[in-house]
């Protein structure tokens, strides 16, 4: 990839709330065995840990061969589940490699002073596209479409559901899947210039006519939340109201307002504490879904100047 991108120093660990300070009186800590002794002081340890911010700088790299468990790991993050075989959308994704890019690690020297261990092969999140149109017949291109249409017909409204195969179906104007996976603590800082990035090799594969290069919808199936005591007024989860739902990828919130279609499901059974979590903000438990958004593509523009004036560093 030409160009690489910005730098920034951020926390990736998200603190956990310490545990009540240890408190003995001197005759009972006499009496502790020495295996309990040797626990308390694991856990004045691991208290002492509560809190820290660990800085860690990322960069963004094409994406090659050697990211493919990432890129992997991070799309069953999002399909959990459900029958996509991400295993060739991620060979597809790296063959496609003159679109999108890795976050990785910056390696730090040695006079830093850091004591960070650094894997050059393990990525913090990815972005991509991948154009369902073109794709049209490789299996998972057909399943993903599969899935979309049978959630949206599950929980949103017959016209929806109508236009939505329209456009899916509708050759003549190519829809890409715009894929942008990290981890949960990765800031949403650093999406402006992998979606920056993104757009320029768009740009250039539009210009070269290479694979990827013109679509007319951008499609997301972005990872959202609503507090779990809040249930839908009809039986399907439709389109939740947009103050209702928390979005993992907190820049998407952007893509949904200019969105021409949305609708949302829920993931509450494929979710588990590997791949989905369990999740709760404030104490309040919370129900995941996933929110899928057609994006024109002629309103692009609008959203990067969007994500510029809140994201930038």
């Amino acid at each position: 990839m030409a160009s690489r991108a910005k730098r920034r120093a951020v926390g990736l660990e998200t603190p956990r709330p310490p545990g009540p300070p240890a408190h003995r009186e001197e005759d009972e800590e006499e009496e502790e065995t020495e295996f309990e002794d040797s626990d308390e002081g694991d856990s004045e340890e691991e208290d002492e840990l509560v809190d820290q911010e660990v800085n860690v700088e990322f960069e963004a790299y094409s994406i090659s061969d050697r990211d493919y468990d990432g890129i992997k790991r991070l799309l069953q993050q999002l399909f959990l589940k459900a029958p996509v075989n991400t295993a060739e959308l991620t060979d597809l994704l790296i063959q496609q490699n003159h679109i999108g890019s890795v976050i990785k690690q910056t390696d730090v020297s040695e006079d830093s002073g850091d004591e960070v261990d650094v894997d050059e092969d393990e990525i913090f999140g990815f972005i991509s596209l991948f154009n369902l149109t073109e794709r049209k017949g490789t299996q998972c291109a057909e399943q993903i479409k599969e899935l979309i249409l049978h959630c949206c017909e599950q929980n949103a409204e017959k016209s929806v559901v109508e236009r939505l195969d329209r456009v899916l179906g509708d050759t003549s104007r190519p829809v890409g899947l715009l894929l942008s996976e990290r981890f949960l603590n990765v800031p949403p800082q650093i999406a402006l210039p992998m979606h920056q990035q993104l757009q320029k090799e768009v740009a250039e594969a539009h210009k070269t006519n290479k694979p990827c290069g013109k679509c007319y919808f951008y499609l997301l199936i972005s990872k959202t939340f609503v507090e779990a005591g809040k249930t839908n007024s009809r039986k399907k989860w439709g389109d939740p109201k947009k103050e209702e739902l928390m979005f993992a990828n907190a820049e998407e919130e952007f893509f949904y307002e200019k969105a021409s279609l949305t609708f949302s499901y829920s993931v509450q059974e494929e979710s588990d504490s590997c791949l989905g979590g369990r999740w709760s903000f404030d104490d309040v438990p919370m129900k995941p879904l996933r929110t899928v958004m057609l994006v024109p593509a002629e309103r692009l523009g609008e959203i990067m100047d969007t994500l510029t004036q809140h994201l930038s560093l």
